[in-house]
């Protein structure tokens, strides 16, 4: 099977499988692992790498109330690094584009959704453990948050098609 029908498979099965999941899920390590399984990379290591990404950067605010990165965009963009390097190291010219890339990426992704940032597209500021646990009670993940992940690898795999046909098929 092709990269493009394996990414076609996975969408419609997330699209179905997702929004029913409420526990253990993660938006950043959804969309980076499932985008490398396609691929035919998989190890623990990279779950355990992404997954503190999720919820704004693990609920990260700053002093000056700045918020993180949906995980969807952080895993996006960890995605976007593992095709664009392909099976070696990324060079100096392929990192400036996968910097490109994930700039580009992070902007549709605000243009569809009206934001990048967790707390402003889920509603839950996750600097407070008490609202991570409403979010979870509330079920937001069913609602909204599965949304974020189908649509990352589906952009992802749009944005990259180039570079997966030359480097992974």
């Amino acid at each position: 099977m092709d990269l493009e029908s394996k990414f076609d498979e996975k969408v419609k099965e997330l699209e179905v499988k997702l929004p029913t999941m409420n526990v253990g899920v993660n938006c950043a390590e959804l969309t980076l692992t499932t985008v490398l399984s396609i691929l035919g990379v998989d190890n623990y290591m990279f779950h355990n790498i992404i997954k503190p990404l999720a919820g704004g950067f693990g609920g990260y605010k700053s002093r000056k109330g700045w918020m993180g990165a949906c995980g969807a965009v952080a895993g996006g963009c960890a995605a976007i690094g593992a095709i664009m390097g392909g099976k070696k190291l990324m060079d100096d010219e392929t990192m400036a584009l996968a910097y490109f890339k994930a700039a580009k990426y992070c902007r549709e992704f605000e243009n569809q959704f009206g934001s990048v940032v967790c707390s402003e597209l889920c509603g839950y500021d996750f600097s407070k453990p008490e609202n991570y646990l409403k979010y979870r009670e509330d079920g937001i993940w069913g609602k909204t948050c599965y949304k974020f992940v189908v649509w990352a690898i589906d952009n992802i795999r749009k944005l990259n098609q180039e570079e997966l046909k030359e480097k992974w098929e």
